[in-house]
This record gives structure tokens, sequence and C-alpha cells, in this order.
């Protein structure tokens, strides 16, 4: 095959949204209607989300591969998570596909995320199928989404070519597709179609020197880490000799002992693969996203993928509080090293290092939302432990202080440029380009120390209303910016130990606002509140009030309380302050003062 011909056989296609499109649905319908599932088989919904995260939150968070058959042609997918929030997974796929499938809710049309994993996609120069998806909702503006989809293209600066995409119309979640609206498709064969037809064959030769971009890594208990990538050019047998070209232009000569492709959901071994395959290498330790596994004798790197350095860290602890052990099995130091081990081998992202104690461990990631979902999993396979406040990594150089300066992209609406300035002003942003396309958004592009974007994002979606996109990227190494304005607040903290009362709370509530309900069990140190004031607060939530006749006890259950503020995982890990932890159990989150007991406890001002 020469470097002008195709594999005729093959499409590889990324599906792309806002989240909360119908991704996910659309690939099961798809999966079911190519046959791949037996008439009796039960199918679970969103099959391709196989993490528990991921079917509760209702978001896919890693990037999946799934292959189907129409006709002669095998349609490799590529399902991408449609949160911002793992944007890079989005990067990393598209550099898979030929060309994308871009889902857009007949109602709601557009949103943030539609705008960025789109611009993603027009930058590789991929062809786009657009899918005007639930067109069976009673809200549905099919016509109107599309002509807004047209202003999106434009506004990304699409060419000619890129604009000119076929439009299709779906119900995802009963597997219909059509042409046009007043067709009477009753299945999604006119998406298949058109897929064969729009979205080119992949090129290729196969007659050149091996190439394969690794885009993505998993891992195989029985095989271990497997390298997923694309074949560019040259073909891949078992046992072949070949080299592995790294970050420095470092090259290592390996061999493959197993080699897949995707069938389905399922990883399939073969024997030999070629240019245009989406294949899973096995046989390579110490392999990483971006690397190239080329020829043993004429070895040619193809262009990285940039993965992001880790900019933020936090420190991983045994827990200690007096109620350790009661919820987790897993709470020794042993154990949770292991586990952060076992993470490695399958996410490039992270990093684990020793500290000074051996009972705590530095884990260092790309933000803190990719740490909150690492210590979600954690505590729901049993473990326990206290986390940190999450710190930015730092580095010395030429004798200075130096701290990773972010580049941070935001989308918004035109009436929220203001708050946004002064939000990002706090934060020692410094705006360097503002574009409005004069359809009603705004971009805007800061350089911020990946300090100020700590705790920043849910109070980016609040001023913006969910309105708004942030995206970031690692921009350079830079001086350090000085002090950060604190959180602005005390905690209210816990004297003793016991149970928390509803009088207590009924108390306290001037004071401020409370995190623990009438009921739940509290220790001294336990942060219960947040005080109105800048100071942290010693406060009694046990107290109960003493019973003098019936009608004091029946006017104690009348008391109105104010509901408390029920704090997730992420919040509670950007409320908390240096001298603080989050304590994650099973079954529980609670924030705690590092040391407990409050007359060893230095009385200062709340700060950063």
């Amino acid at each position: 095959m020469s470097s002008n011909n195709s594999r005729a056989d093959i499409r590889n296609i990324a599906i792309i949204a806002h989240v909360d499109h119908g991704k996910t649905t659309l690939v099961d319908a798809m999966l079911k209607q190519s046959g791949l599932f037996r008439a009796n088989e039960k199918i679970v919904e969103r099959v391709m989300d196989s993490m528990d995260l991921e079917r509760e939150r209702g978001i896919t968070i890693m990037a999946k591969n799934a292959s189907m058959r129409y006709g002669h042609t095998k349609i490799n997918i590529l399902d991408t998570p449609g949160h911002s929030d793992f944007g890079g997974e989005v990067e990393r796929v598209l550099k898979l596909a030929d060309g994308v499938l871009l889902l857009v809710d007949a109602s709601e049309g557009p949103l943030p995320q539609t705008r960025y994993v789109l611009s993603k996609a027009l930058e590789q120069k991929l062809p786009a199928i657009i899918l005007i998806n639930k067109i069976d909702r009673q809200d549905a503006r099919p016509q109107e989404v599309v002509n807004e989809v047209y202003d999106l293209f434009i506004d990304l600066d699409a060419s000619d070519d890129q604009i000119d995409f076929p439009i299709l119309y779906a119900i995802s979640r009963d597997g219909i597709a059509k042409h046009k609206l007043e067709d009477e498709s009753q299945d999604l064969q006119p998406l298949f179609e058109q897929i064969v037809k729009t979205i080119p064959p992949p090129r290729g030769d196969e007659e050149a020197p091996l190439q394969v971009l690794v885009a993505n890594l998993a891992y195989n208990e029985y095989v271990g880490r497997l390298a997923i990538g694309r074949i560019f050019n040259g073909a891949v047998t078992v046992g072949d000799q070949i080299s592995v070209c790294k970050h420095e232009g470092q090259i290592e000569k390996v061999k493959i002992t197993q080699l897949y492709t995707f069938e389905g959901l399922k990883q399939v071994p073969v024997e030999h693969a070629a240019a245009g395959d989406i294949v899973a290498i096995a046989g390579i330790e110490g392999i990483n996203i971006g690397d190239t596994i080329a020829s043993a004798i004429d070895p040619k790197p193809l262009p990285r993928i940039v993965v992001d350095e880790p900019t933020i860290s936090m420190i991983f602890s045994v827990n200690n509080s007096p109620f350790a052990g009661k919820e987790g099995q897993h709470v020794t130091s042993r154990k949770i090293r292991e586990r952060l081990d076992k993470e490695l081998l399958g996410n490039v992202a992270i990093r684990v290092e020793d500290t000074d104690s051996p009972e705590s461990f530095k884990v260092s990631g790309r933000g803190e939302l990719q740490l909150a979902i690492l210590i979600e999993q954690m505590r729901r396979e049993g473990y326990e432990l206290n986390v940190a406040r999450p710190q930015v990594v730092t580095q010395k150089m030429d004798g200075e202080l130096r701290e990773p300066i972010e580049l941070a992209v935001i989308d918004v609406p035109e009436q929220f440029i203001g708050v946004v300035t002064e939000a990002m002003g706090r934060r020692k942003g410094t705006m360097t380009k503002m574009i409005n396309h004069g359809h009603g958004r705004v971009r805007m592009e800061f350089e911020i120390p990946s300090r100020g974007l700590i705790g920043f994002r849910n109070e980016f979606l609040t001023e913006t209303k969910g309105t708004g996109l942030l995206n970031t990227l690692f921009l350079r190494w830079g001086k350090w910016q000085g002090n950060l304005e604190g959180r602005g607040t005390g905690s209210l903290i816990a004297d003793r130990l016991g149970t928390a009362t509803g009088y207590s709370i009924y108390n306290l509530q001037e004071r401020g606002e409370l995190f623990v309900k009438p009921q739940t069990e509290v220790y001294e140190g336990m942060i219960v509140g947040e005080n109105s004031r800048d100071v942290d607060l010693d406060v009694n939530i046990v107290r109960e009030k003493k019973l003098t006749n019936m009608r004091a006890s029946s006017a104690d259950e009348a008391l109105r309380l104010v509901p408390v503020r029920d704090l997730t995982l992420e919040q509670a890990i950007e409320y908390i302050a240096e001298d603080e932890l989050v304590e994650v159990t099973p079954k529980s989150i609670r924030m705690r003062k590092k040391v407990l007991a409050a007359n060893q406890r230095p009385r200062s001002k709340k700060s950063d």
C-alpha cells in the first residue's frame, strides 16, 4: 500500500459534545444496532461508562474505545468526556481520529463545552458530522439550533470546507437518526451511512517504517501496562523488535509480547495490525503518553502529544482522628501506598513522592478535580485517609523560587466581563488578550499562577451562572507572585467529643453557617461550621437544653433550624485552610484542624 492509499475498511471517529447531550447513550444504541450483542443479551445503559463515578455523576471521565461493524467497514468509536474539567482527555483522543461526530441538544443548543471540543477538532482540521439530538423534547427547536451551530463554526473561524458539514437529527435514547425531520427512519442506519461517506478512511503507508502514536494507557493484570495508540505508518506483528522514542530523544529497544485490537467493547488478541488500526500493545514497561512506537531499524518519532506537567500537589496521610478505623477497611500507610502505586500504572498525570513522615505521601496532578476523583475512588474502595489543602508545585531556578504560571482561557457572555476580570485580578491574574466575536460571548486570556486557580472553578461557575467556560494550560515556570488573599472567614470548631444537638446548633446559627446536622457525631478539633468573622472559634455543639417541664421540651422540638451547608469532597478540599485537613472515609467527609486539641493550637487570624 502506498502512502497515497488508505484503509477503505476502517473509519476512526471521535464523538464530542457538551456534558449530558447524549454521547454515551448514542454509543449504546450504535453498539446494539451493529449486532454486537445477542438478541437475548441484557445490556446495561451507558455501557461505555465503566467507572462507578461516571455512572453516578452521569458524566464520562475517561476517554474510551469501542468498535462496531457496518457492512464491510469497521468503525472505531472514540467516546470522549463532555465535561470541561476533563478537556485533556478530549485532546488526546482527537489525535487518533479522522473525523468527529458533534452532538448538540435540540433544546439547549451549543453550550460552553461544545465550543471547546469543536475548536480542538477544527484546529486539527477534522471533518465533522453534526447530530441534533433529543428532537423529541417538548421544548426542542432543531432549526434554530442548526443556525446556532453554523454561527459557532463561523465564530471559531472554520474554513469553507469545514462549514460544509452534513446534518442529521436523532433521538439517541430510541436509537433513531434521520436526514430530515419529516423522515420516517426507525434506526441509526442513516448515521452509519453518513459516517462511512463523510469520515475519510485512515491514510498511511503499510510498507513504510512503523509509527504508532501512544495516546492513552491502560493496565491489564495479566500482561501489565498497555500502550493504546494508532498506527500511522507501517505494520506490527507479535514478537517484533521495536523502538520506543521517548521524551528527550531517548530510544529504547523492546519486544512486543501481545497485540490487541478493539472489537465491540473488548480487546481482542491479534497477531498482526497495520496502518489505520487502533491497537493496544503490551510488553513495553515505562512507556508514556506521547511516545512513538517505531521501527527498530529506522525509528522516526511522530510529533509528541504534550502532556501537561503536574502543577498541584496534596499530602495524603493516614487518618489519625478519634474516629479512625471505624468506617474503612484500608487504614495503614502501607495500604495507601500500594493503592497509589497501582494508580501510577494507568494514570500518567499523577506523581507520587515520599515525605519526611512514613505516614504521608505527596501526590501531584494536573488540578484539584483530578486529585478529588482519585480520592473519591479510594474512599469507595474502603480506604480512610486525611488530605491537606492543595499546594502548587514549585521549583528553584538560579537561586529564585519559581511557581507554575498558567494560561487561563475564559469564554463568557459579555455581561460577565467585569465580574470575571475582578475575580482574576484578586488571584493575581493578568489579562493578555480579549476577543469579542460579536455574538454575545467574549474570549479572554489570562496569565495566572496555578495557586490562583485553587478553589476558583466553583466560584467561577457561580459568578457566571454556569454559562462560563474555563480551560487552562501550563505556560511556564515564573517568578513567585507573592501572597494571595486567604478565605476571609474562620472556622467553628467543636471543643469536645459528643453528639451535635438541635438546641446547640440553633444557638450557634447567628455565629455563621453550620456544616453538621443534629445527631452528628463530632470530636474535639472537628470543623462544624464557618465563622462569619475571620478568626477561629471553639464552640460547644453538643450542649443539651436542661428540661424543667414538659412545655420546655415541646418548645425545643419546634426550633427552626437553617438548612446546613452539605459540602461535597471537592468543596471541602477547596474550603480548608493551611492548618486544616479533610478526613475522608467510605461513609463520611469531615473537616478538622491538623492539631485537634484547642490548647495546643496557635490562635491566629485566618490566612493562606
